[in-house]
């Protein structure tokens, strides 16, 4: 694992805590008797090892170091809240309602399907992103960016 770890450009320590975590999770498989008799435990093993470095490099090549990020920079730009206002006020007092419970409440979903009226959870999330999309429809006929709102 180390071999196949350090080709894809882990270093030697990741491939031991990948390692660790695979050999964690198949001791736990074969606790709760999860496998069956006529596997290979050597490749099994492996598998798990991979499947989980490449969860891990999927997941960190999206992460962006914020050394030499400055933070002073979103401190002085202010939104101009008029101008969101404006367009979720576009999108209906409806739709204004479900996103401040979901984005600024943090109301679970189970909570505004019932809350709203929508048959299921399902429905409520199809709800939401349609009300996004009224939202970015009106901003993107309106070819707005991001600079148009920092006042």
């Amino acid at each position: 694992m180390a071999k196949y770890i350090s080709r894809r450009g882990g270093s030697f320590d990741e491939a031991k805590d990948v390692f660790h975590d695979a050999l964690v999770i198949y001791y736990e498989k074969t606790v709760q008797q999860a496998l069956s008799d006529n596997i290979n435990e050597t490749a099994y093993l492996v598998g798990i090892a991979k499947h989980l470095w490449l969860r891990k490099f999927r997941d960190d090549k999206y992460a962006i170091p914020l050394d030499g990020v400055d933070v002073s920079i979103a401190d002085e730009e202010e939104l101009s809240t008029d101008r969101l206002m404006h367009f979720l006020t576009k999108a209906g007092s409806k739709c204004m309602e479900l996103l401040k419970s979901f984005y600024y409440d943090e109301t679970p979903l189970s909570e505004i399907a019932e809350t709203f009226g929508f048959s299921s959870v399902r429905s409520a999330t199809v709800q939401k992103y349609k009300c996004l999309e009224k939202v970015r429809e009106t901003i993107k006929q309106k070819a707005l960016q991001y600079e148009d709102f920092v006042e």
